[in-house]
């Protein structure tokens, strides 16, 4: 396999809540208003990303793991998910807020969906002035306090509502209930699934004036009534250096703040590792070749790589590998 840093395709999603900061931000190449997430990296059915730079443009992710399993995603990675690749990166902007959701577990997700679970962690982008977040209850619930709070469509009141800034990061536990507040740009590293259970739109009509499906009944049996705190997550900000943000069975991320020309070593895992740009340029290096990467993209490096440097006066990124 030739190694170097591999680019994808954005694959942009039209969502009821979208607006225009993933193209005014990001640079996404799209018109008007509405696309709520561009899918940098992903191997789900039907939206697998295809490559679009160097000798393997125009191959399918899928293709290529075909082709090279162990030095594209690792031997562990590969021991443990087959030809699956195992994480899904999103950016996600949210000019409405999202529905209230909440995602089931792998067991569950296995047995009714044929799917991972969903895990996922975010990293705030942008956010107006007074965006939030909901993560949780604001107290332990029961089940039947949950349902009664449905019928009476007063469940937002019992919700934890969590203000962000620029810089914040999240880590969201399948079945944690959920929802992304308006005016909130972000990132988004998960397992790789789209199984949704929503259980609340504040009664929204889509584009054809239907009210959007709820799934009450499926959600019961995948949430977590327990108040926790969690979710936010703490981590240094050295420069030039990886600081680890998540360490969890589904997904490793680090923050890296640079200033300089850095040298990241890869060799402390037998993984892939995708490199999100969250804020700057730089260029990543790796053998001979140089790619350029800016605010908004994200690209993989295979699990034969055993080091890359990043040339740059100013960046952030997220590093992502299992």
């Amino acid at each position: 396999m030739e190694l170097y840093p591999l680019r994808f395709n954005p694959i942009l999603k039209d969502r009821l809540w979208g607006g225009h900061k993933l193209r005014e931000v990001l640079g996404k190449n799209f018109k008007g208003t509405g696309v709520g997430e561009s899918w940098e990296l992903s191997g789900v059915d039907g939206d697998v990303s295809l490559i679009d730079n160097g000798p393997y443009k125009g191959k399918s992710l899928k293709q290529l793991i075909q082709l090279y399993p162990n030095e594209l995603l690792g031997k562990s990675v590969i021991d443990r998910f087959g030809n699956e690749f195992p994480i899904l990166i999103k950016f996600i902007d949210a000019q409405k807020d999202l529905s209230i959701q909440l995602h089931p577990g792998d067991e569950l997700a296995k047995a009714r969906h044929n799917s991972f679970g969903k895990t996922e962690m975010w990293y705030v982008m942008d956010a107006d002035p007074g965006a939030e977040l909901i993560i949780g209850f604001k107290r332990d619930m029961s089940p039947e306090e949950y349902q009664q709070a449905m019928e009476e469509k007063s469940l937002p009141q019992y919700l934890h509502y969590e203000p962000v800034s620029a810089g914040d990061g999240f880590f969201i536990n399948s079945g944690k209930i959920h929802a992304i507040g308006a005016g909130i740009l972000l990132a988004e590293i998960q397992q790789s699934s789209d199984v949704t259970y929503r259980v609340y739109d504040f009664d929204r009509r889509d584009a054809q004036g239907n009210l959007r499906e709820l799934h009450t009944e499926l959600a019961l049996d995948a949430m977590d009534f327990k108040r926790r705190d969690d979710f936010k997550i703490p981590y240094a900000q050295q420069k030039n250096k990886e600081n680890l943000m998540v360490s969890s069975p589904y997904f490793n991320t680090s923050y890296l703040e640079l200033d300089a020309q850095t040298r990241l070593s890869l060799t402390d895992s037998d993984s892939f590792t995708a490199l999100v740009c969250v804020d700057g340029e730089a260029q990543i290096v790796l053998g001979t070749w140089k790619v350029q990467i800016k605010t908004g993209e994200t690209v993989l490096i295979p699990a034969a790589a055993t080091e890359v440097t990043f040339n740059t006066s100013k960046s952030r990124f997220l590093k992502v590998s299992l």
